[in-house]
């Protein structure tokens, strides 16, 4: 099984990125309950869980709360059909999104091979976890959409999350990292 390193908002950056997924979720009737918002740092498959935790650990022991800036809307084609907000490349994101590689790697964990080709993200609407699946024009009309509303502003990380891949908020989170 896959497990996620996830990095989630403080309240006012979650309900500003809200609004934006309860009308694209609305408008396209594409979720029951809304998937949590934030941004995937590293993907693992078939982790040692206790291992994992530690290593996380020591990455983020000195950490503190950090602002990340979305850029862009970046719309990926079928069969994704994920329609997301971009996040600026560069800064503390990016540095702890390659540093949890490298790491992770070091210690022989089953990690993205080429982190370089991972675009940060925020995904705002998709097929994954919706409750039908959206027609190809929906999906060319909804990033279109998206990106005529200029979605340029700065929001803040308070905590990194170990996530299994369920969109059950109870069982979901394996471990919460509070950022100083």
């Amino acid at each position: 099984m896959k497990y996620y390193i996830v990095a989630l908002f403080d309240e006012n950056t979650y309900k500003h990125l809200e609004k934006i997924q309860i009308e694209l979720s609305k408008k396209y009737n594409l979720y029951s309950k809304l998937p949590k918002l934030h941004i995937t740092l590293e993907v693992i498959d078939e982790p040692d869980i206790n291992k994992l935790q530690e290593i996380i650990s020591n990455i983020l022991k000195d950490h503190k709360k950090f602002q990340v800036e979305i850029n862009d809307v970046i719309c990926f084609d079928p069969p994704y059909k994920s329609v997301n907000l971009k996040v600026n490349e560069g800064g503390i994101i990016t540095d702890l999104s390659k540093n949890f590689n490298k790491t992770l790697r070091a210690h022989n964990f089953n990690v993205r091979d080429n982190i370089e080709d991972w675009d940060l993200h925020i995904s705002i609407a998709n097929t994954n976890f919706s409750s039908r699946e959206w027609s190809q024009e929906e999906f060319v009309q909804a990033c279109t959409l998206l990106k005529s509303q200029k979605c340029n502003f700065l929001g803040t990380i308070e905590k990194i999350q170990l996530w299994s891949p369920i969109n059950d908020s109870d069982k979901m989170i394996i471990h919460s990292y509070e950022l100083k």
